[in-house]
């Protein structure tokens, strides 16, 4: 998995941009925590990792991920994977319900849906 941190607001306009070419995968994540960690391990599992990834430490980072619930219009919480498709979240997953598997099904679905132009 090749990581990319987000750390500033300003780094929206390139996940923006970037989700308009492929999903981009943002992964809210809280080091101090057990179930966040379970679940990053679970993520890094991915076979298919060729799009955008981005973490978010939510701890050194609040104002970013705070700003992120909000232009997505999403509950912040933490452990917490979104994906981004064309500027907007269509996939938001917490906690234990965080896995590789329906993640990777989710970014291969909406990566056909890009490719085939229906989204």
């Amino acid at each position: 998995m090749n990581w990319t941190e987000l750390i500033n607001e300003g780094q929206e306009q390139e996940i923006i941009a970037n989700s308009r070419k492929s999903p981009v995968l943002i992964f809210k994540h809280s080091p101090r925590c057990s179930i966040s960690n379970m679940a990053k391990a679970r993520v890094e599992k991915m076979q298919d990792t060729d799009m955008p990834c981005y973490l978010l430490n939510v701890i050194t980072h609040r104002p970013v991920s705070m700003k992120i619930a909000d232009d997505y219009q999403v509950h912040h919480e933490s452990p917490q994977a979104l994906i981004i498709v064309n500027g907007a979240c269509v996939y938001d997953e917490s906690h234990n319900g965080i896995t590789a598997q329906e993640l990777t099904d989710e970014l291969n679905e909406w990566k056909q849906k890009m490719v085939a132009g229906t989204v």
